[in-house]
């Protein structure tokens, strides 16, 4: 399936509910946790803690949620098996990325963590190789899912509220605020999470929809 380069599919039609849903568990997540819900669901652990209440899982159920609808408006990739290879690749440069940031933050130094971050965002990029307008669109949904949990983040720390939102790494000393807001917020909202929910909706994504647009023409021959 050739990619249509005069797509009708408008991108911010597209990741509008998708978007207004992410917002939603974000507001709920924070009210949990400053009221000190469960942290089974709130938790509040630096880093979030995996907790069920969160965004981090939407990246799966959107990802399939968005190729599914391309593909239905001949929006689907030139190739799946491009497609998912090029998401594979854009994962192992990605989490190579996270590996030379976790050494380069122990040796500290300062120029190998801007390779490391220059290299996370690479990875975050390369699944558009494989299908570009699926990509386009995940990156678009990731950041209007994790600009409002930056802002989130910048009051958290300046307020230093009971969050996981306020918390850095354990035993890391951070000098003041602005070396905070970029080691904690910043960069990780803007390159990781961007990063992986672009990987992970492409991956996840690209399978499922090519197995259900699989099995509906095998479906149709069968009636």
């Amino acid at each position: 399936m050739a990619e249509n380069p005069d797509s009708k599919v408008s991108i911010p039609q597209l990741i509008l509910i998708p978007s207004v849903i992410t917002l939603a568990i974000t507001i709920l997540r924070l009210v949990g946790e400053l009221q000190q819900w469960p942290t089974v669901l709130f938790s509040r652990e630096a880093g979030g803690g995996l907790a069920l209440i969160g965004i981090w899982w939407l990246a799966f159920v959107f990802g399939i949620y968005f190729a599914l609808k391309l593909w239905s408006a001949a929006e689907g990739p030139v190739s799946v098996g491009r497609a998912i290879g090029y998401s594979l690749l854009g994962l192992v440069v990605f989490v190579g990325g996270g590996f030379l940031l976790f050494w380069a933050s122990n040796q500290g130094s300062s120029s190998k963590q801007v390779l490391a971050w220059l290299v996370i965002a690479a990875g975050g990029l390369i699944p558009i190789l494989g299908w570009r307008r699926l990509g386009k669109v995940l990156l678009a949904y990731a950041f209007a899912a994790r600009i409002p949990v930056l802002i989130i983040m910048y009051f958290s720390i300046r307020g230093d509220w009971p969050t996981h939102y306020s918390l850095g790494q354990p035993g890391v000393e951070y000098p003041d605020f602005w070396t905070k807001f970029v080691q904690i917020a910043l960069l990780p909202q803007m390159i990781l999470w961007i990063g992986y929910t672009t990987i992970i909706g492409s991956l996840v994504g690209t399978i499922v929809a090519a197995i259900v647009h699989r099995r509906k023409p095998a479906a149709e021959a069968a009636v």
